[in-house]
């Protein structure tokens, strides 16, 4: 059974294996058994992203954190507001 997997897929790979798994079961078309299996492992892909991007913001609060060491938030700009700025 492939659930025993090394968790060693990038956090891309693993997303284009969950949406894979997805479409699969949204065609409905797999008998029960399999059904399952794909679910199963589309729960623990959808664990293992969820975990890389909570690492992913943990670094970034680390890496935002002023001279003191406290957090120090900062809003991220999106493209309109970045060029409303430097016109």
């Amino acid at each position: 059974m492939k659930s025993q997997e090394a968790p060693s897929q990038n956090f891309e790979s693993s997303l284009d294996a969950l949406e894979k798994i997805v479409r699969e079961l949204e065609q409905g078309d797999l008998p029960l058994e399999k059904s399952l299996e794909l679910f199963e492992q589309g729960v623990r892909l959808s664990r293992e992203c969820q975990e890389r991007l909570n690492q992913a913001e943990r670094r970034i609060e680390i890496l935002l954190r002023d001279t003191e060491g406290r957090p120090a938030p900062r809003a991220f700009e999106d493209d309109d507001t970045a060029e409303d700025s430097e016109a």
